[in-house]
Parts: structure tokens; sequence; C-alpha cells
């Protein structure tokens, strides 16, 4: 452990010292982070997992908010020299030096395509060379996540054509296969290919594999780094075809992963919540809103739970966020498909403390409740993407809102067929059975109408899962019998393990706060 830290904080003092006097260069590199450098380098030579993940997740980030707040890390050029010029190290540290850039400064365009030709570089390494090393699996994860944020941004920022200098667009022009959608497409799927995971993750099931239980380590001297992107480049997969509103391939891609399981991808928290979070849209916007709703509910239970472990890790506001926008996602899904016998208590309550009010105006489908749509809807949603490049001969306006607005217009166009739906669910809650006049009466249609809207109900109830078959979403059914309707009500199951859970967690919060009062 000591290695991870003593060879930062001495010169700490020094470094600042240093950077205060003189105007940022480059080029300098402070002796805190040459330090750091040559122990990086040194434990990934050796493979010491645990070292370069304290380096990894504590000592980079120290550093970069003591030194580089606002301002990019030493070049590769000026540290190469103190990892004898190593190719596989330096195209790891520039990774990580244009994570840090994109985080802390606004990248240029020239910063963006560089960094691409980073990615292209460092991908093929790792799939046509043999990399003998061992990674943490946070930083594959962030390697794969980081790529597939630097592709969405590239198309944000290419579709704003409004303000582009001359400069910009010919650059654009010269360089149009960087950030390509096939050639993203194209690594994310040959990692998966070239890695075997699906393979791997298949003889698992027949007990011929440990993959799960390692983590995917290699204990035997090999290294991971393949297995690991290629097991990651499936969840990439899914979050570029949802960015793409492809959602029935996003949710393939991912087929491989048994996500009602723990696997690799519940060991790194950011690689959970993005899977839960892209598998939960997607199945939402396939009308799948009970699957929706049942991985919403485990991840915002588990977040929940263990959020409080997670407040100095760099991604806590990341995981923040990302509950935030999963409970508006959840309320959408109740609102359309009213299922709440499936979600915890405790997310319930956290739930209704949350959007109790407008989930019962969502009920109403006036202009009100489609503006909550809306609004939950365009908070929650990821940032979609269109990945064309614009042409540049054209007037030059921003395109980059199109696909959002797609998205939303398909949406609501599902939330405005489902209108009636509301008025059927209420009267049929209320009988268990009822002839089609009597209902039409109360619903003032006459009885053909009744039946168009009794099928459309039938119809949005049900979905077709990514086996093919159709799966109901529905908490009640019918079927008609010589013009009577026949309801037939599911039961809810009690749950007790719930209510226990709370009281454990405030009877724990009751001793905390009971050992920080200081007796006299």
């Amino acid at each position: 452990m000591a290695t991870s830290y003593d060879y930062e904080e001495a010169p700490a003092i020094y470094d600042e010292a240093q950077r205060q006097d003189l105007p940022y260069d480059l080029n300098f590199v402070p002796d805190s982070v040459k330090s750091f450098v040559v122990h990086l380098y040194r434990h990934i030579r050796e493979k010491n997992v645990y070292e370069i993940h304290q380096m990894y997740e504590i000592s980079f980030q120290t550093l970069s908010d003591r030194l580089f707040k606002d301002t990019p890390w030493p070049s590769v050029d000026a540290v190469a020299h103190l990892v004898d010029n190593d190719q596989v190290f330096c195209l790891l540290y520039r990774e990580m030096w244009f994570r840090h850039l994109y985080a802390r400064l606004s990248p240029t365009l020239k910063q963006r395509i560089d960094s691409w030709d980073n990615y292209c570089s460092l991908f093929q390494v790792v799939l046509h060379r043999v990399v003998n090393m061992q990674l943490p699996n946070q930083w594959l994860w962030d390697m794969v996540d980081e790529f597939v944020y630097q592709f969405q941004s590239f198309c944000q920022y290419r579709a704003k054509m409004k303000n582009k200098t001359e400069q910009e667009i010919a650059l654009l022009r010269q360089y149009d296969q960087a950030w390509n959608v096939y050639g993203v497409l194209n690594y994310l799927q040959a990692f998966v290919e070239k890695s075997n995971i699906i393979q791997i993750l298949e003889q698992e099931k027949e007990g011929l594999e440990q993959f799960t239980a390692t983590d995917g380590y290699d204990y035997s001297g090999g290294s991971n780094v393949l297995k690991i992107l290629g097991y990651f480049s499936m969840v990439g997969l899914l979050r570029v075809h949802c960015l793409l509103g492809d959602y029935q391939t996003g949710l393939k891609c991912l087929l491989p992963i048994d996500i009602s399981q723990q696997g690799v991808y519940t060991s790194v928290i950011g690689s959970h919540i993005t899977t839960i979070y892209h598998y939960g849209f997607a199945n939402l916007m396939l009308r799948r809103y009970v699957e929706a709703i049942r991985e919403f509910n485990k991840m915002l239970l588990y977040i929940y739970k263990t959020k409080q472990y997670h407040q100095k890790s760099p991604q806590y506001e990341q995981i923040l966020k990302k509950n935030e926008q999963m409970y508006a996602l959840l309320a959408i899904c109740l609102s359309l498909c009213p299922q709440v016998k499936l979600v915890e208590e405790t997310v319930n309550s956290q739930l209704r403390e949350k959007y109790g009010e407008k989930m019962a105006r969502m009920q109403r489908y006036d202009d009100e409740a489609f503006a909550i749509y809306d609004e939950l809807f365009s908070y929650a949603c990821p940032k979609f993407i269109r990945p064309s490049a614009p042409s540049f001969e054209e007037p030059l306006v921003n395109h980059n809102q199109d696909a959002y607005r797609l998205q939303l217009k398909l949406f609501l166009y599902e939330v405005k067929q489902q209108q009636l739906l509301s008025g059927v669910r209420t009267f049929l809650k209320v009988y268990s059975t009822i002839s089609l006049g009597k209902l039409a009466n109360y619903m003032e249609v006459d009885e053909p109408t009744l039946r168009t809207i009794l099928l459309t109900y039938k119809h949005k109830t049900h979905a077709v899962d990514s086996e093919g078959k159709i799966i109901s979403n529905a908490d009640m059914d019918f079927y008609i019998d010589d013009d009577m309707i026949h309801v037939v009500e599911s039961k809810p199951v009690k749950r007790y393990g719930d209510y226990f859970l709370r009281q454990i967690v405030k009877l724990e919060g009751v001793i905390n706060d009971m050992d920080r009062i200081k007796l006299e």
C-alpha cells in the first residue's frame, strides 16, 4: 500500500510552487507526476492489479485535483523517456490524458480527432498483438465507456454546424472517417468476436469456465485485457444502438450476459448502472414495461442500499444523476403500465416522494399530462445522436436535436395511442363481469368502437420479448364471451422482507448517531 501514496505526498508543495511560478507548459513534468508514471509503469509490467487499481482510482484523481484542475496533464512525449518509450504504456497514458481533458476542459476538434487516432492505435494493439498485462476491470470499463461517450460527444459537436469556422469545416472534411459510426461499431464487435467472450460465457453455464467467479482476471499468468474489453463491449454496443434508436439490436447484443444474475458487469458500479439504465430504456421503448419496471426497481434498490459506499468515488455524481433519471423512467413505466406490485416498498416510497403528484396528473392524458411525459422523457432519455455527417454544401444549421426530437415524437405518439386505455382499465378494475353494451354506455361510445378500444388495450398491454414470445404487461386480463366481458385479475404477493430491511437501515442510522454523541 505504501507505494501508492508515499511517492506523491512529499513533492506536492514543491510541485504547486513550481506551477505557480511558471506559465503552463505541456512538456513540464512535476516530480510527483514523474514518480506516478514510473510506479504505474512498473506495476503494469509486474501485473500488480491491486496497486494499479489504487493508482488509477486514487492517485490519478488526487494529482488531477491538486495540479491539473483546469489544465491538461503533461504530454506523452514529456513522459515517454521515463517508461523506456514503451508503446503500449504511452497509448494507455494518452487514453487517460484525453479522458482527463474531456472531463475538465473543452476539447478542440483536433484533440477529438487525435483521441480517435489514439483509440484506434490502442485497440489495434489489443486486437492484433499479444498484450501480456492485467488491468483493473474499472479501467477497462472506463475505456469502453469513454470510447462510446467521446463518439456521442463528437456526433453532437459535428451536428452543431451553425457557428462552425471555415477551418473547422475543412478539418471535418479532411478527417471524415474520425468517429465514423461503422468504425465505432466495428471495434466493439471486433472485441466481442476476437475475445471469444460469448463462447466463454456459454461454457461457464456448463461449468467449464470460471469467468464470473474470478471477475475475468487470469490467475495463471495470462492477460485479462481482451476478454474484459470483449465483455464490456457488449454493454457498449447496447449503449450505441440505444443512442441510434435501434433498441431491438441493442438488446440482442446484450443477450449473452444474463442480467438476472450477478456477473462481471456488476463488479464495476458504472458498468452495472449503465447496463441496467440502457437495458431498461430499450425495453420501455419496445413496450416491454414489466421487464423495464423489474430491472429499474432492482437497480434503484441496489443504489439506495450502497450509494453511501461510493461517496468518495469519482463516479459518485454520475451515480446520483443516473439514479434520478431511472426514477423518472420508472414513473413513466408505471404511468403507462400500473404494475406497482413489482416495485419494492422502499423504491415506491422514494418514487412517490419525487413524482407522486406528477404521476397522478399523467393519468389524465390531457395537454398537461403530455407536457409531463415530455418533461420526464427529455430529462431521463439518452443523448440521441445523428450518426451521419451533415451536408457541408447546404446552409449551415444545427442538427444536434434532430434525433432527440424524432425519439420524443415516437414516444409521445405511443402515449397518445394509449389515451383511452386508462378509462378502460378503470372500469375493468371495478367489475369482474360486465356487458359490452353497459361498458359502451359508461364510456359514451358505441359497441363497435368499444370493441376496437378493447382490441387496442389487448395489443398495447402485450409485447414481443427477445425470444419472439408474446408477453403480457398487464396486471389484469379479460376475455369476451357472448357479449360479456370477463375480467381476470392477478393477486399481488405480500412482501415482508423489505419492511424488515428498512427497519434494519433505520436501526443502523440510530446506532451511528449514538456513536457520534460524545458522553461527558
